[in-house]
């Protein structure tokens, strides 16, 4: 391992260094030792036994019914699994008999198992329902076993920080329509605030007079259901089925149940759900048809400090819902819940306070000002032991960094390092901080606060200490030349000299790093000396598969098995991967970065922030004291950033742009967001959608404006759509065929790992790659996959096509096929798969490029007398990606729709 600095408190261990021996050549009589410590059923934390899913063991495991299954109803299953879970029920029984004399540990394994065993039936189960057809075998739900475990479950979620602070939300949502809750990492904020409010009075369905657009009063429902936004589809999938665990309902397809979610290109709200989770995105597009949220009674915004644009344009909304007229909810408020474990409590606070109750706040300029007190204080544990709110006698205003001008005086910024205390709380007990009285928590009446939990400026502040146990941070001597490396170094020292239970968590910036450093592990693991614990390197990143998502966050299964995670930042937030006791970070992230110069996104490797250092390095303390190693200096960390630049300030804002004039706002220019992108940026973007022909010479909306907004997908792809359908020629299956490839989690295409292996892809796709580029390849890819009726995972394989990939485009087609059908822009539904492949003719050829030039008119280049290519806008030089079918070759112009700078700035996903 690279030699480290070991910077932080507590019972440190001897700063480590680079060993002098070959590497497998440790001592190995301590691992020996140490194998008795090593994972063989469920972790057992302060008395309680969990389960792979993060849930804790039943104290008492219920008889095994015929209905093993706590989500999904039961289905025939196979004999296979028939089987296994009678070995599972013998093993059960068994244990029971022998009482005290069985082992504990054995008995948690078996437990273990059979959990593993219901999981694999819910899996089959929504297999059968996923594709639309009634499941014959389906049968209702156990919802008297459903309840029992959500009785169980109650003992461990009133161990939760955050429970003791339930009368305080639940109070201060009855008395304003704002609360900001700073809930530290492992408080349960994200999983238990949902549930506390959705039995509210205020919460319930409500039957109201409401104006329609031509004056006339009906009678409509409002409220009945609790959105929470998560920033990611894997967190909200996760913690829906965490939830409803917790509740006791089911969720599946067909059933009623209390908890839903709603992601891209998936969605299962159960009859009568009270709690859903979305991503962002997805209510923003609920906005659209509805811009009052009228089945909402309130929104809950996780994770606010990632600042997505879409986070930032659903505050500007809820704002203008919140501080309205509210005539198109009836009169009712909605509720509104800003969360975050690193919260921006002063700007979050001045954004949504009343208005005119902060006259020197303006909108639009939040980032930088003001940090959470408890970033900025080191020596913070001391003001947290009284029940006082985090602002002194002597403030003023929590929004005191503020004023009319920008004097750095009024900037909060602290220059030390932050993690000795942040990261390293042991202390399982909750803090109860109140800025609003409650019955149990009386905060003065100073400042903006009033008696009997009303807050004068309409906006209450909760703080919940995290159940976060002690880290220890390590930094790199000297810079690392190549960081993936010293990663690969780190890693592997950590699983030769740590015992078990302990697996690692390593961040890294994209797909490709996490593939090449996963070959390398594997690699190494062939090798590894049988007295070492095995190794199962497991991948987690927005490309992967659904179930492989899930699959990361449960306990390994197998014996003497260290799991390795290899992640992007996709973890550093919201969901606990189970297990971790290790962290190795890379500090950098991929983030997408708008270049003016080229007119078009990049997505670049950059160091991350101070803030997103603190929560990576928590991740190793969410179950037990940990450790984190840093691949940079502490003088590196000292020089990030104190928070992440949001998204809307670094992006092309084509997309909010739209999605503002969708939602009615007349001039973007002036619409309040806690940061405001350049004028120059916003310019260009209401001139591209003039140019698409989404707004008319006078700045509103035209009828493919509306269109373009509605779809799922970005605002450039729906005007191709909209394009295919007004040519003479009906292009428009065609072109939905190869937006499904464009639109998935992950490249359609993998890249061959050595030149032999390039020469026999080029043998395999000779049926699919096109001389016109990189997207008539793509609608043979599709159209041949489709046809395919005998062996779809032989016809990918045999190609190196992502299978994954073409499942995905397969179910978006189909969703894109029905939409446009619905907009009447194609005349009737095709039959389904398989069909007979017809070859394209060059005139079908033409009017497919003469669709995408619509929207990627300003993203062509020619090539130069050098053999180069210059963009035709801006004449910058761009090069073919390798990863382009018309790589290494030579064409006088072409057409691309991605641009990446690594080396060089690439183009990628060619027409030529």
């Amino acid at each position: 391992m690279p030699e480290k600095v070991h910077t932080k408190f507590g019972d440190a261990p001897e700063p480590l260094s680079r060993t002098q021996n070959e590497f497998g050549r440790e001592p190995r009589t301590a691992l020996i030792d140490r194998r008795d410590s090593t994972f063989l059923g469920p972790s057992k934390t302060n008395g309680i036994k969990w389960l792979s899913d993060g849930s804790p063991k039943l104290s008492q495991t219920p008889k095994p019914s015929r209905h093993e299954d706590t989500h999904q109803p039961a289905i025939s299953c196979t004999a296979s699994t028939k089987k296994a879970t009678k070995e599972f029920r013998q093993q059960l029984k068994s244990s029971s008999v022998n009482g005290a004399s069985s082992s504990g540990r054995e008995a948690s394994g078996v437990a273990h198992k059979l959990d593993v065993a219901s999981r694999s039936i819910n899996g089959a189960a929504q297999k059968l329902t996923s594709n639309g057809n009634r499941n014959l075998t389906q049968e209702r739900p156990n919802l008297q076993h459903l309840r029992k475990v959500a009785a169980q479950l109650e003992r461990v979620r009133k161990d939760l920080p955050i429970w003791a602070k339930k009368a305080d939300i639940r109070w201060a949502l009855r008395h304003n329509d704002v609360l900001l809750l700073n809930g530290e990492t492992g408080s349960g904020k994200s999983t238990q605030v949902p549930q506390f409010l959705c039995t509210e009075p205020w919460s319930k369905k409500q039957m109201v007079k409401i104006k329609n657009q031509n004056s006339e009063e009906k009678v409509m429902p409002v409220g009945g259901m609790i959105a929470i936004t998560q920033p990611r589809r894997v967190a909200a999938i996760t913690l829906a089925h965490r939830v409803a665990r917790e509740m006791g309902s089911p969720l599946i397809k067909g059933a009623r149940g209390e908890v839903g979610y709603s992601v891209r290109f998936d969605t299962l709200v159960p009859t009568g759900a009270k709690i859903k989770f979305v991503t962002e995105g997805m209510l923003l597009q609920e906005m659209l048809h509805d811009p009052n949220l009228r089945k909402y009674s309130a929104v809950i915004v996780d994770e606010i400090h990632e600042r997505s644009v879409d986070v930032d344009l659903l505050a500007g909304f809820l704002r203008q819902i919140i501080h309205g007229d509210k005539k198109g909810r009836g009169g009712i408020p909605l509720k509104l819940v800003v969360m975050s474990a690193t919260l921006d409590l002063g700007g979050i606070e001045a954004f949504f306070a009343k208005p005119g109750s902060q006259p020197t706040y303006k909108p639009g300029n939040n980032h930088g000002k003001v940090l959470a007190a408890h970033l900025l204080d080191p020596e913070v544990d001391g003001a947290l032991e009284s029940d006082r709110s985090r602002r002194s006698a002597d403030e003023s205003s929590s929004w005191g960094g503020f004023s009319n001008s920008d004097d750095e005086s009024n900037q909060l910024v602290s220059s030390t390092p932050q993690l000795k205390k942040s990261t390293s709380v042991s202390k399982n007990r909750p803090v109860l901080l109140s800025k609003v009285g409650s019955p149990q928590a009386h905060g003065d009446s100073s400042g903006t606060e009033m008696h009997y939990g009303v807050s004068e400026n309409g906006v209450a502040v909760e703080y919940v200490r995290g159940r976060q146990h002690e880290v220890d941070i390590f930094y790199e001597v000297n810079p690392a030349p190549d960081y993936l490396h010293s990663m690969l170094q780190t890693i592997l020292q950590l699983h030769v000299k740590e015992p078990l239970p302990g697996d690692i968590l390593a961040f890294l910036t994209g797909q490709e790093e996490i593939e090449t450093l996963q070959t390398q592990l594997e690699g190494y693991a062939e090798n590894l000396v049988k007295a070492l614990p095995k190794i199962k390197v497991m991948p987690l990143h927005g490309s992967l598969p659904a179930q492989a998502q899930q699959d990361v966050f449960e306990k390994v299964k197998e014996h003497f098995t260290r799991k390795i995670v290899l992640a992007t930042n996709i973890a550093e937030t919201s969901v606990t991967v189970t297990g971790v006791r290790f962290v190795v970070d890379c500090g950098k992230a991929k983030v997408k970065q708008y270049r003016p110069r080229l007119g078009m996104e990049s997505l670049l490797a950059k160091p991350i922030s101070r803030v997103s250092a603190i929560q990576r390095a928590g991740r190793a303390g969410r179950e037990a004291k940990g450790k984190c190693f840093r691949v940079y200096t502490e003088q590196d960390y000292l020089q990030l950033d104190q928070d992440d630049l949001p998204e809307i300030l670094r992006s092309d804002v084509i997309e909010a742009v739209l999605k503002m004039k969708a939602r009615g706002v007349k001039d973007v220019l002036t619409f309040s967001l806690m940061d405001s992108p350049n004028i120059l940026a916003m310019e260009k973007a209401l001139l591209q959608l003039h140019i698409m022909g989404a707004l008319d010479d006078r700045g509103e909306l035209t009828d493919a404006g509306v269109k373009m907004a509605s779809y799922p997908l970005p605002a450039a792809y729906g005007r191709v759509l909209i394009a295919a359908a007004e040519l003479e020629t009906d292009i428009l299956l065609e072109v939905i065929d190869i937006i499904s490839c464009l639109t998935t989690d992950s490249e359609i295409f993998l890249q061959p790992k050595s030149e032999e292996e390039r020469d026999d892809i080029e043998l395999g796709r000779h049926d699919i790659s096109d001389r016109w580029g990189d997207l008539i390849t793509l609608l043979n890819t599709m159209r041949k996959y489709a046809a395919e009726n005998t062996d779809r995972i032989g016809w990918c394989r045999q190609r190196l096509v992502s299978i994954r990939a073409m499942k995905m485009a397969l179910a978006i087609r189909k969703q894109l096929r029905q939409l446009c059908f619905q907009q009447k822009l194609l005349k009737s539904l095709p039959p389904p798969d398989p069909l007979p492949v017809e070859s394209i003719t060059p005139e079908r050829v033409e009017y497919i490029l003469k669709a995408f030039l619509k929207a990627f008119g300003t993203r062509t280049a020619l090539l130069a007398p050098d053999g180069t290519y210059m963009t035709a806008v801006g004449r910058n030089p761009i090069s073919i990606h390798p990863s382009s079918v018309l790589y290494r070759q030579r064409v006088e112009a072409i057409m691309f729709l991605d641009h990446v700078y690594t080396a060089k700035s690439y183009a990628k996903k060619f027409y030529n």
